[in-house]
């Protein structure tokens, strides 16, 4: 609707002001023409000179006009018949639904004398009768509503006419788009060509445009929306489209709409006037989505691998006896693994059952006097732990202080701990060193007897 139309509605109480297509001498010529042609069965292949094709274009020129059409007289009933029941827009969407509820109730106060027929949800006939019993609507006056009424009748009028159009659209549909009626079908290619403008706007319109073309604002009533197809027109009124389990059709729809854009560009251009190209795009889309509904590979159990049964070298000789040895059960382990049967409790290390347990260790049961300790085999070799305790102990930490005309020295030890010595004294060596060839040695005196 253009702006001027809008003013004319809230200004203008005329619908012949309003509406003013069924007055037009081309409304009367084109639907005259679909008149004449609906008697004949003549179909062949036209060329863009022929009369049919022309007709056909006007057609197509003429069913955009009348939609809009029908929005401004909807929009002209709307205004009018809001006063009396301003709940009635919310409940009904569409154009021709709504204006045949105005037609059903009128002025009508008590609404259970009326029975509402042609809508297409189930639940909205009961939602317009309990939103009617409680509306704060005022009645209309006479005149008001008489020119409600006229205007409901125009809907209808024209939409009349929109159904005769393509209903002739859809007879020749296999002459002008054999590739797209074969896709999707006459009458839904018919629908297609009508909204897009013609079969070169629908061939320049990209597929995402395809797939809504038609799309209606659905009435939920309050209800879920979850399981509503969205973004869906008159596509979903294909058989494909009907035949495809709910839960692949959002797949089937994208394929429909991008094939049907193909489709239509081939015959824009008459490449295949047999329509060999759209049974084969057909065929293409019912074999996808029979691929989408099988049902996935099954995980294969794996097998286990073959055991080996061949013999291993196992390494044998001193070394595997020594770790054997190094890594054996003691006695004592044994004897703490071990609980006597009938005994009570068993000592632990921090008694009354707490702590390590001692099993058999120091009880009768274990018919033994004593058992000796074994040096653990786990130990390292007696040279490596000589020479950690060395570097440990011997050559560990060692400190010197120097004051004055003495120097002291601390050495760590073993046996004695700290040891204070003096870095001055000379030690002896062992053997001749301390005797006869020593810097420091003497001469000693032999008492004569």
């Amino acid at each position: 609707m253009d702006m001027s139309d809008l003013e004319t509605l809230k200004s203008d109480d005329d619908l012949d002001t309003v509406s003013k297509l069924l007055r037009t001498q081309r409304y009367a010529d084109v639907m005259n023409k679909v008149e004449d042609a609906l008697g004949k069965d003549s179909c062949g292949a036209l060329s863009e000179d022929d009369p049919l094709y022309k007709l056909i274009v006007d057609c197509n020129k003429l069913t955009v006009d009348i939609e809009n059409e029908i929005v401004t007289v909807h929009g002209f009933i709307r205004s009018k018949y809001r006063p009396r029941f301003p709940e009635l827009e919310s409940l009904v969407h569409h154009a021709i639904e709504y204006a045949s509820v105005v037609k059903q109730i009128g002025d009508e106060k008590d609404l259970t004398l009326v029975t509402l027929k042609g809508l297409s949800a189930k639940s909205t006939p009961l939602s317009v009768l309990l939103f009617a019993s409680t509306t704060k609507g005022k009645p209309l006056p006479e005149d008001v509503l008489q020119k409600t009424l006229e205007a409901c009748d125009r809907a209808f009028e024209l939409d009349s006419a929109l159904k005769k159009i393509l209903a002739f659209v859809e007879t020749k549909m296999g002459c002008i788009a054999p590739n797209l009626s074969a896709v999707v079908g006459s009458a839904v290619a018919a629908k297609l060509m009508a909204t897009a403008g013609g079969l070169s706007g629908l061939a320049k319109m990209p597929s995402c445009n395809v797939q809504v073309l038609g799309q209606k604002r659905k009435n939920l009533d309050g209800f879920s929306a979850v399981t509503t197809q969205s973004r869906v027109g008159y596509l979903e009124q294909t058989e494909i489209f009907r035949n495809t389990p709910p839960g692949f059709r959002k797949q089937a729809i994208k394929l429909l709409a991008g094939k049907s854009t193909l489709a239509a560009r081939v015959d824009a251009c008459r490449g295949d006037p047999l329509g060999t190209n759209g049974k084969a795009l057909r065929e293409e889309i019912q074999k996808k989505i029979d691929k989408l509904q099988e049902p996935g590979v099954a995980r294969q159990p794996k097998p286990l691998p073959v055991p080996d049964m061949t013999a291993k070298k196992k390494r044998g000789g001193r070394r595997l006896r020594k770790m054997k040895e190094r890594y054996a059960v003691t006695e004592m382990r044994k004897l703490s693994n071990r609980v006597a049967f009938g005994v009570a409790s068993e000592e632990s290390s921090l008694g009354d059952g707490l702590g390590v347990g001692y099993g058999m260790l120091g009880q009768g049961g274990s018919k033994r006097l004593r058992v000796s300790s074994v040096p653990s085999k786990l130990k390292l070799g007696a040279k490596l732990e000589k020479k950690l305790k060395e570097r440990q102990y011997t050559s560990g930490v060692t400190t010197a202080t120097t004051s004055g005309f003495m120097t002291s020295r601390l050495a760590f030890t073993p046996v004695q701990g700290i040891e204070l010595c003096n870095p001055g004294a000379v030690k002896l060596g062992s053997g001749t060193q301390s005797t006869y060839f020593s810097e420091s040695g003497t001469f000693s005196q032999i008492k004569k007897i």
